[in-house]
């Protein structure tokens, strides 16, 4: 049987809201066939479950690009900075006047714009504490939301041997610790190279890209459309056609 792979935000559920019932009956008669489904979000697994019904919170979950790895409903695998490391972080975001939002593997600090869009997406269901950032006990995940030259600060972080991911739509700059991606998390689950299907939409989707079976882009995106099998555009019926796509795909057996 195949295992799936879903990114969520602009993959299987949009413009902020859950993901629908159609798509989660559809990841429930996979697992009922015998197939197996993991979820892989930018988000912190503190802002994944809002997303996803409850009846899904058990299924393997990676948070963070990565960064995250919940089993069973709790977290298994926390990968985050070194203490030298956010040294030299903070160092270039005090040089370029950056605000932020940063994640431990439950709390947050948050230094952005009272109106910024990200806001819609953090915590939602209550279950974390907002704290000034030398209060989080470690740190799995940097957000740039607001800096002077944008381009500059991301250059610098990857000098700093850290996985950078530029968001130019949205205008952020996503870090995480070194070698720390969706593939390297998935690897950590047991997944094997060539042994999966993955669904994405954007640049941090490239490493499971590269290394899946069958990739299906949601919308486009000029990165990552080189790594794609194939794509679904963003159309009225999006969701019908991500549903189609994963029943031709699961009949295919694609995996072992």
């Amino acid at each position: 049987m195949t295992t799936f792979v879903f990114d969520l935000d602009g993959t299987i559920c949009f413009n902020g809201q859950p993901v629908s019932e159609v798509i989660l009956r559809c990841l429930e008669d996979l697992t009922a066939t015998g197939h197996k489904v993991i979820f892989a979000s930018a988000r912190p697994i503190r802002d994944l479950l809002p997303v996803l019904h409850q009846r899904f919170h058990e299924y393997p979950l990676i948070g963070g690009n990565g960064s995250l790895i919940s089993i069973n409903g709790k977290i298994a695998h926390v990968e985050s900075f070194s203490e030298d490391q956010m040294q030299g972080l903070f160092r270039l975001i005090e040089e370029h006047q950056a605000t932020f939002l940063i994640d431990s593997d439950w709390d947050y600090a948050y230094t952005g714009p009272v109106d910024h869009p990200i806001l819609h997406k953090i915590d939602h269901s209550k279950l974390a504490r907002q704290v000034p950032v030398h209060s989080l006990k470690s740190v799995i995940k940097i957000l740039i939301l607001t800096a002077e030259d944008m381009e500059s600060l991301a250059e610098k972080f990857r000098a700093l041997g850290v996985t950078v991911h530029r968001h130019r739509k949205e205008h952020i700059i996503d870090v995480n610790p070194p070698q720390v991606d969706k593939w390297t998390a998935l690897k950590k689950l047991g997944v094997d190279e060539q042994q999966f299907v993955a669904f994405g939409n954007d640049s941090n989707d490239i490493p499971m890209f590269k290394t899946a079976l069958h990739s299906v882009m949601i919308g486009h995106h000029d990165e990552l459309k080189p790594f794609a099998s194939e794509s679904i555009p963003l159309e009225d019926n999006v969701e019908d056609q991500i549903v189609a796509k994963i029943l031709e795909l699961a009949n295919q057996q694609l995996a072992v």
